[in-house]
């Protein structure tokens, strides 16, 4: 697959075919890579989902929280790895498929290239924003359990709660809130309290 550089411009053809399908999904994963630089989006069995700037807020959590979960691997000289958005999952490792999810937590190593992880990531956080709310409550949810994330936090900032899925209990979600000392499943001596983070 011909990947595409930041300086690509659309053809007429390429517009003419993106006008074709907006809203449908024929999308692939090349169209993700041909979009214009600074374009962001998602690829959900082929519908392409565009992705919007994120808050402070947003972005204090996501740091923060990598910051935290990379400072105790290290501690405990862990084998994954932790990597904040934007970074690529192809998450079926097929075509039609391609998320960046906020914060993802890799242990299989050999899932890892240049391009980014192919498969699914062993932990996944996503951060709600008005604009992602059925995205990351719905959608990516169902994309998360079918392709075996151990482990899924939904983080709700402006309700200060954490939602946690684990593949054991995936019906069972266990809702947190910020006060709260929460373990990372994955991990056994991981506690994060949300409310101790310098947020904006």
């Amino acid at each position: 697959m011909e990947v595409r550089n930041s300086q690509h411009r659309y053809e007429p053809e390429e517009k003419e075919r993106f006008m074709a399908i907006r809203g449908g999904k024929g999308y692939t994963v090349a169209d993700i890579e041909a979009l214009p630089e600074g374009e962001r989006a998602e690829l959900i069995d082929g519908e392409m989902f565009r992705m919007d700037s994120p808050t402070l807020t947003h972005q204090d959590l996501l740091i923060q929280l990598a910051i935290e979960i990379g400072l105790h691997i290290r501690k405990n000289k862990g084998n994954c790895k932790v990597l904040p958005a934007p970074f690529g999952v192809y998450i079926k490792e097929d075509k039609r498929n391609y998320v960046e999810p906020d914060i993802s937590v890799i242990c299989n190593r050999d899932r890892l290239d240049q391009k980014g992880c192919h498969g699914a990531p062993d932990w996944v956080i996503e951060i709600l924003s008005p604009s992602s709310v059925k995205m990351d409550c719905v959608r990516k949810l169902k994309l998360y359990r079918e392709t075996e994330v151990r482990e899924y936090w939904i983080i709700d900032a402006e309700k200060e709660t954490v939602t946690v899925y684990e593949e054991a209990h995936w019906d069972e979600p266990v809702r947190h809130s910020f006060s709260d000392r929460i373990q990372a499943g994955i991990f056994e001596n991981l506690y994060l309290e949300l409310s101790k983070l310098d947020i904006a």
